[in-house]
């Protein structure tokens, strides 16, 4: 397996030389050299992530399909939507599905962009933003609570069939390291060659249900006439342009990156291992919903399975911990078994997200009880310098950093890397997807760095050290409150 990453290393090594007129043709030589596998990286660092992705589309020749579940009106939103438009400018096909929740662009920028003849936007399970009044809102929430609860949190890049991206990051500044208030330790996977069509072939499920609605459709005129006259989509496109090229309103360090694209790529690609990989994704509506807020899911399915399998040790590391009674009588078998059950979360000094945490704040206790070793994410570890490639800029400001990747690993033989939280809304209510890579190198390189998360200097241990004491007071009062009310299914 060694030879091949080495020989795949010589050819992709090559993208930075010019040695060939299109270095897309080294990649297909590789992928024709692996047939039947797949290559595959892990992305650790932000400013990798955002690399790889403009890399990607920078490189797309005929297609790229976009699922997200955030997409930010910040520098990174506004600087993938540019590269997209410029994408389908020189004639690729763009498709994108975004969640309804958290959608944050204007009407006119979502029009403008769907108006392109090569760029299709369609909006997932629209109840809460794009097109809805709020008196719709109020409705869907009195009527279908769970539909309004129900979300597509998906996260994935696919280019041309045949490369991908998935795994936390949304499309915003704190997912790659370029927020100066809060980032996120996150973590993505690159992939190539034979599961890409699985991922594909996911999109395209998403892309025909009916629950992806075309955003020309939810905010037609009503008249009959154009929601965007010619005049005002050029507008957009023009001050898109503008923004990318304004030194004033791009960080001087995102133009660095954008500008070594070529050559930091090809690094990177340096690390790519061939073998196994195996794509995990739900169907659009997660489950029939005939269980209300239950029902699980083809990923819960699959990931409960990959856990079930662990012989020595599960290491997992979430965001948020709000284990469901399934998932604590899974954690107990293990625990039965002489397995170790070791989880990295978030503290409540660092998290974003009060309600998932009060869920956690009412079950720490057994978990602990049962033997499952629970370390909190300090709101400013230690580690924070070494992942963070921009640490030295925003040092003066002091970001708070919190945990926000969603990884699996077993026996340190096969890791997942995805969307998926440790939660009963990514067990029942979200759609999830992931990827699961089974190549020893890189399962026991992920195995260190979430080790690492947990040491001392990066996190505080939930049995021994009372990391609620370093959070504020009101935050803590907010934490307790809201442990109190029945929230756990939505969690």
């Amino acid at each position: 397996m060694r030879s091949k990453c080495v020989a795949v290393a010589a050819v992709v090594g090559l993208l930075a030389s010019g040695a060939a007129a299109d270095p897309r043709d080294l990649i297909d030589e590789a992928i024709e050299a692996h047939a039947g596998l797949t290559g595959s990286l892990v992305l650790e660092h932000g400013e990798q992530a955002l690399l790889a992705r403009a890399w990607l589309v920078e490189h797309a020749r005929t297609s790229v399909e976009v699922q997200y579940f955030i997409w930010s009106t910040d520098n990174i939103g506004i600087l993938a939507s540019e590269a997209l438009l410029r994408a389908a400018q020189r004639g690729v096909a763009v498709r994108v599905i975004v969640d309804d929740l958290l959608v944050d662009a204007p009407d006119e920028t979502l029009l403008a962009l769907a108006a392109h003849p090569n760029v299709d936007i369609r909006i997932y399970n629209p109840k809460h933003s794009v097109g809805v009044p709020w008196y719709r809102r109020l409705w869907s929430a009195l009527t279908d609570f769970r539909g309004s609860n129900q979300r597509m949190h998906d996260k994935v890049l696919i280019v041309d069939g045949e490369l991908a991206i998935t795994g936390g990051r949304n499309m915003a500044d704190e997912y790659f390291d370029y927020d100066h208030e809060y980032n996120f330790r996150d973590r993505d996977a690159l992939v190539l060659g034979a599961v890409v069509p699985s991922m594909h072939a996911s999109f395209e499920r998403f892309w025909s249900s009916e629950l992806a609605v075309p955003v020309e459709r939810l905010l037609e005129s009503g008249d009959g006439t154009p929601a965007v006259g010619d005049a005002q989509v050029e507008n957009v496109y023009a001050e898109l342009a503008a923004y990318a090229a304004d030194s004033t309103k791009l960080a001087p360090e995102v133009r660095a990156a954008i500008a070594s694209i070529p050559e930091d790529f090809a690094r990177l690609a340096l690390g790519i291992a061939w073998g196994r990989v195996d794509f995990v994704s739900d169907v659009p509506g997660k489950n029939s919903g005939t269980h209300g807020l239950g029902g699980g899911g083809l990923s819960s399915a699959a990931l409960g399975a990959l856990v079930e399998s662990a012989q020595s040790e599960v290491l997992i590391q979430s965001p948020y911990l709000v284990a469901s009674e399934a998932a604590l009588e899974l954690f107990r078998g293990l625990r039965a078994r002489g397995v170790r059950v070791r989880i990295s979360t978030n503290s409540l000094a660092s998290t974003d997200n009060l309600q998932a945490f009060s869920g956690y704040l009412s079950q720490r206790e057994d978990l602990v009880a049962e033997g499952i070793e629970v370390l909190e994410y300090r709101p400013a570890p230690q580690i924070q310098a070494e992942i963070m490639d921009r640490y030295a800029a925003l040092r003066a400001e002091a970001p708070v950093f919190a945990l926000h990747a969603k990884t699996l690993v077993v026996d340190r033989r096969v890791v997942f890397v995805g969307t998926y939280n440790l939660d009963p809304r990514s067990e029942n209510l979200n759609t999830e997807v992931g990827v699961v890579i089974y190549d020893l190198g890189q399962a026991a390189a992920v195995a260190d760095a979430i080790t690492r998360d947990m040491q001392p200097a990066n996190s505080w241990n939930a049995a021994s050290d009372d990391p609620d004491q370093y959070a504020s007071s009101g935050k803590r009062a907010r934490a307790w409150l809201l442990s109190w009310l029945p929230l756990t299914p939505v969690l």
